[in-house]
C-alpha cells in the first residue's frame, strides 16, 4: 500500500532562511566502500520488501548505482547512511564494492531530523511508519501538532489522523504494517470504543470486510452500544458458537442478550433499508 508523499524537502522543517545555519553546506562526493558504510540505527524505517529489493540488486549488477546515497562522516572511518539505506542494501545484494555517495557535515541533532523527514516522504512507507516518523519529529523536533501539518504542507486532520494510529493496540498496529487491513480500515476502527476494535480487526480480516462495512459498524456501535453482561457473568459456550454460525451469514455486529429469567434475545445490528434488503437476498439464496 503506498502512500502520498508528505512534504517540501528539509527546508519545510527549518525554514528557507535558517536552513543554512542549521546544516553545513555538502563538502564531497566520493566512492565509499560498502563495508564501510552503517545503518542509521534511529531511522523511522523498519520494513524492507525483500523481493523489491532483489530487484534492485538485479539492476545494480547491470546498471550500477544511478542515484547517490547521502552519508555523514563519523570519528571511527565509518560512515552513517542519512539517506539511501534500500539502495545499500541492496547493493549488497549485488556484491557492489563500493557505492557512490554525497558526505554531509551535519550535527548528531540534525541527523536525525534529515532522516526522519526523507523517510516521512518516501513513497513506499506504511502507515505506522509515517505515524512514527511524524511523533518523532514532534518529539525530537519540538513541533506541535500544528506546525507539523503547516512544515509537511498537509492538513492538521491528516496528521491527526496518522498519530492516532499509534493508540491503537499492537495487533491491529501490526496487521496494518504487515498489509493485512490498509490504513482506511484503520483509521475507522480507531473510532470505535477501545474494547471493539480488536473485534472488528480479527472480523475485517476473517470476512475481508471493506473500509465502508468497518465505518458502518463503528457508528452502530457508537449509536447504540448492546447492553453487556457483568463481568463475572459468562454465557454458555453455546451462546458463542451460534454467533460464528451467525456470522457466516452477516457482517454486522450480532450480540446476545440474556434476561435474569434465562430467556434473552439474539440482535442483529444495521444500518439502514439497504443492509435489510441485503439479508432478503442472502436468504432467498439458500
Amino acid at each position: 500500500m503506498k502512500q502520498k508523499g508528505l512534504g517540501r524537502g528539509l527546508d519545510a522543517i527549518f525554514g528557507n532562511d535558517h536552513l543554512d545555519a542549521k546544516l553545513k553546506p555538502m563538502t564531497e562526493m566520493a566512492e565509499i566502500a560498502v563495508s564501510e558504510i552503517i545503518p542509521n540505527p534511529t531511522q523511522p524505517r523498519t520494513q524492507f520488501d525483500e523481493e523489491a529489493l532483489d530487484e534492485l540488486a538485479d539492476s545494480i549488477r547491470t546498471l550500477g548505482v544511478i542515484q547517490p546515497i547521502t552519508v555523514k562522516r563519523q570519528g571511527d572511518g565509518k560512515y552513517i547512511i542519512i539517506s539511501g539505506e534500500r539502495r545499500w542494501r541492496a547493493a549488497q545484494r549485488a556484491d557492489v564494492a563500493t557505492l557512490p555517495a554525497y558526505i554531509r557535515e551535519v550535527d548528531d541533532e540534525n541527523l536525525h531530523a534529515m532522516a526522519l523527514v526523507e523517510n516521512i516522504q518516501r513513497q513506499d512507507l506504511n502507515a505506522i511508519e509515517i505515524a512514527l516518523g511524524m511523533q518523532r519529529l514532534i518529539d525530537e523536533c519540538g513541533l506541535t501538532q500544528d506546525a507539523l501539518s503547516e512544515k509537511v504542507g498537509k492538513k492538521r486532520s491528516t496528521v491527526s489522523n496518522f498519530l492516532r494510529l499509534l493508540k491503537l493496540p499492537d495487533e491491529i498496529q501490526l496487521a496494518l504494517k504487515e498489509g493485512l487491513i490498509s490504513a482506511g480500515h484503520a483509521k475507522a476502527i480507531a473510532g470505535a470504543p477501545a474494547d471493539r476494535q480488536l473485534h472488528l480487526l480479527k472480523r475485517c480480516i476473517k470476512k475481508d470486510l471493506s473500509v465502508r462495512q468497518i465505518e458502518e459498524l463503528v457508528r452502530s456501535f457508537n449509536a447504540q452500544r448492546p447492553a453487556e453482561p457483568a463481568e463475572d457473568e459468562e454465557y454458555p459456550e453455546s451462546y458463542l458458537r451460534l454467533v460464528e454460525q451467525l456470522e457466516r451469514f452477516f457482517s454486522q455486529e450480532i450480540s446476545i442478550k440474556r434476561s435474569k429469567n434465562g430467556g434473552g434475545k439474539i440482535v442483529i445490528d444495521f444500518a439502514g433499508d439497504a443492509d435489510i434488503e441485503k439479508f432478503l437476498t442472502r436468504f432467498a439464496d439458500k
